[in-house]
C-alpha cells in the first residue's frame, strides 16, 4: 500500500512539474506575439498611426476605438533612440516596451511634461556613457533605459471630439522617432 501511495505521489509531482514547465514555455513558443505584430507594421524609425477600429471588424491589437494610436520601433544597438515632437492639446500617453512586451517606461501629459515630448531611450552601455557625461543631451529630455536593444514606442491620444480626429492623426504621424 505504501509503495502504491509513493508511486502515485511521484506521478502527481511529475505531472505538476511538466504542467508548470509547459505553461511557462508557451510565451517563448508563441509565433503571434506583440513584437511580431508590431514588426509587421513596417514602422522602423518612424511612427505609423494605426487605422481606426470599427465595431464588428477584426481588432488584433484589442484597441479602444475612441483612442488614436501611433507605434514606432527603434533599435538601440548603434545609437540611443529619440522620440520628439509636439502633441495636440488633448490627453495623451507615451509608453516604451521592449521586444518581450515588457513595459519599460510610461507617462502622460498630466505629469507636467506639457505638449512637447522629448524622450531619449538608452541601453545599459549608453546609460553608462551618459552617467560619465560622454553623451550630450538636451535640457528637458526624459531618459529611459531598456535592457534590450529592440524597443517600440506607443503613443495613445484621446481626441476630445470626432471632428479633430483627422487633424490629430496627421500630427501623430509627424512626430520624430529613430536613433539620435
Amino acid at each position: 500500500m505504501l509503495r502504491i501511495t509513493l508511486w502515485a505521489l511521484a506521478g502527481l509531482v511529475l505531472g505538476i512539474i511538466i504542467h508548470v514547465g509547459i505553461i511557462l514555455s508557451l510565451p517563448a513558443l508563441a509565433r503571434d506575439d506583440v513584437w511580431s505584430r508590431v514588426s509587421a507594421l513596417e514602422n522602423r524609425d518612424r511612427f505609423v498611426v494605426l487605422e481606426d477600429v470599427a465595431a464588428g471588424e477584426a481588432n488584433p491589437f484589442e484597441l479602444d476605438p475612441e483612442i488614436l494610436y501611433a507605434v514606432c520601433r527603434i533599435n538601440l544597438e548603434a545609437a540611443p533612440g529619440a522620440v520628439s515632437g509636439r502633441l495636440p492639446d488633448a490627453f495623451w500617453t507615451v509608453s516604451v516596451f521592449d521586444a518581450t512586451g515588457r513595459a519599460v517606461y510610461g507617462t502622460t501629459n498630466r505629469s507636467g511634461i506639457g505638449q512637447i515630448l522629448q524622450l531619449g531611450i538608452f541601453n545599459p552601455a549608453q546609460t553608462r556613457l551618459l552617467a560619465e557625461q560622454q553623451l550630450d543631451i538636451t535640457e528637458g529630455l526624459l531618459i529611459v533605459e531598456s535592457r534590450l536593444d529592440d524597443v517600440f514606442v506607443i503613443i495613445r491620444l484621446a481626441p476630445p471630439h470626432p471632428a479633430v480626429r483627422s487633424r490629430f492623426r496627421s500630427e501623430l504621424s509627424g512626430l520624430n522617432c529613430g536613433n539620435a
